[in-house]
């Protein structure tokens, strides 16, 4: 018998660079939770370029066009706000995901560019984890040295490293200067197993801006 069969095409995607959408430098963007984090999702729009933004919003959200027309007009504005991409972020990742999922996006999206507690770190999943820090420096720790107990100071400029001398890393610490997971330490403090996220990391956070990945194996 005869076999009706139906098929839908479109036309190929592509970047305002002319590359195909969805390749990016580590690989493809991926609806599956698993293989791309809902957080890395959410990154990924939200730093498209300006024109990407405007052409992506009418093709992957059902905003109405003039909803579009007045982010559009926002934007031209004030670019620097990025009021397209947060708004084409929002909308695809809770399409794709979940309000949930982009609200944790959100706030582990605030852990490396804004502020946020120990707790919100404490939540983070190991992938998303090693996703928020992505390219941010490492340092490894012994687990039995650090089970053991380590001194502040001695964590900082002997087994990490972060500092180039004891001196620095103290005079940092007085400064108040010094973080660990987000909590600021001071000189008594001493860093041991229960400091362990994931039971694997500590955060270090050096002035407003500097961070380490601690891996302690």
């Amino acid at each position: 018998a005869d076999v009706e069969t139906f098929a839908l095409t479109c036309p190929l995607i592509t970047k305002s660079d002319g590359k195909k959408f969805g390749k990016t430098e580590s690989g493809n963007i991926w609806l599956d939770p698993k293989r791309t984090t809902p957080y890395k999702f959410y990154q990924f729009w939200l730093n498209v370029s300006d024109d990407d933004a405007e052409r992506y919003i009418k093709i992957f959200t059902s905003l109405e066009k003039d909803v579009i027309d007045t982010l559009a007009e926002q934007h031209k504005q004030d670019p620097g706000q990025r009021i397209l991409q947060k708004r084409l972020a929002e909308e695809v990742t809770r399409l794709v995901h979940s309000q949930e999922a982009l609200d944790a996006a959100i706030e582990a999206s605030n852990i490396l560019f804004g502020k946020a507690t120990k707790d919100a770190l404490e939540k983070l999943d190991e992938q998303t984890l090693l996703d928020v820090f992505d390219g941010v420096p490492r340092a490894n720790v012994a687990k039995t040295d650090l089970e053991a107990g380590i001194p502040i100071v001695d964590f900082l400029a002997v087994n990490t490293q972060i500092f180039p001398s004891k001196g620095e890393a103290r005079k940092m610490v007085q400064g108040n200067g010094v973080s660990a997971n987000k909590d600021k330490v001071t000189l008594d403090k001493t860093m041991n197993a229960t400091d362990l996220i994931d039971g694997k990391y500590i955060l270090v956070q050096k002035g407003k801006k500097n961070y380490y990945l601690v891996v302690v194996e």
